[in-house]
């Protein structure tokens, strides 16, 4: 690899996939290219019933339709070169094309995180002050929310590959993960990594306990709302419109907590379990959202039935 090198580093990464299960690889896409393909289908199928069915034309389902636009750029960044490794055997990555997936992947990570914060908020104004909900959520402000979220994912983000930049890369070229990730690439640097490294764990710490923490105390204000509510009725109704969005943070949070934690004090995770959980972080969750909100969310679930299925046109509004 003598012409693997240029300046002060080098041209290309060796992408190894899920190390110690090389062998396997051709059959572990197959998995990979059925979360990929249903990501690309439902999210779809999502967005298309929502821009066709006016009465879903509320910021519940705009958030939706961001959620949905989001989770298949995410897939796409990491499945399409996923799939090349595991069934062509194309491991190669220019250094550049590295840094542009490390940086999409992450920035895509982090809006994610936004839109559920923004779609508790929506819960949080619908259940607790319902009266107010048209004249607080408008157009303008979910658009607001929508670039606030991508502009805060895009700045976060940015100086992680300006700093790799500067790094010097002169032997190292072999990421032993399927994508390239962070913190799988600021190790294989020749130089001091503790400005990256530290930085890396200041973004993943401060989004995952500021979001998080927005979250929790949006449901803590709903439970409260709607224990004061007198009717059973109205109250299982209430926290039914919420079922789909905390059946979509468990599905998010849950692989992405572990993914990180067994990255930095989990020395005794095998790297293959790393590498699956921090793969599913990114393809689960975007498979299964559409799933989650077409089962729970009776509006969505209806107009699909009627625009897929049945074919009736929509009575006009």
């Amino acid at each position: 690899m003598v012409e693997n090198v240029t300046h002060e580093h080098i041209a290309s990464f060796f992408l190894v996939g899920i190390p110690g299960l090389e062998n396997v690889h051709c059959w572990i896409g197959i998995p990979v290219c059925l979360l990929f393909v249903l990501t690309l289908l439902g999210n779809s199928i999502i967005i298309a019933t929502i821009k066709l069915e006016p009465s879903l034309h509320q910021p519940m389902y705009f958030f939706l339709c961001m959620l949905a636009t989001n989770d298949m750029c995410l897939a796409s960044s990491a499945a399409l070169k996923m799939l090349a490794i595991f069934w062509f055997d194309a491991h190669w990555i220019n250094f550049d094309a590295c840094l542009t997936q490390m940086y999409f992947i992450h920035t895509l990570c982090i809006m994610e995180s936004a839109i559920l914060v923004a779609m508790a908020f929506d819960r949080f104004v619908a259940i607790c002050v319902p009266l107010h909900y048209a004249s607080i959520l408008t157009t303008s402000m979910v658009t607001k929310l929508g670039l606030v979220g991508l502009i805060r994912g895009m700045l976060m983000v940015l100086p992680c590959p300006v700093l790799i930049k500067r790094l010097p890369y002169y032997t190292k070229y072999v990421i032993p993960h399927a994508y390239c990730e962070h913190m799988a690439v600021v190790k294989l640097a020749s130089g001091n990594t503790l400005i990256n490294r530290a930085y890396g764990i200041s973004v993943a710490l401060s989004v995952i306990t500021v979001d998080l923490g927005l979250i929790a105390t949006s449901y803590v204000k709903i439970l409260q709302s709607v224990f004061r509510l007198s009717s059973q009725n109205a109250r299982s109704k209430a926290l039914g419109t919420c079922a789909a969005h905390v059946c979509t943070i468990l599905v998010s949070y849950t692989p992405a907590l572990f993914s990180f934690l067994s990255h930095r004090i989990g020395k005794k995770v095998p790297p293959s379990v790393h590498i699956i959980f921090a793969s599913m972080y990114l393809l689960v969750p975007s498979a299964v959202n559409p799933v989650v909100y077409g089962v729970k969310t009776k509006q969505i679930r209806d107009r699909v039935i009627d625009l897929f299925f049945t074919h009736k046109k929509f009575p006009e509004k």
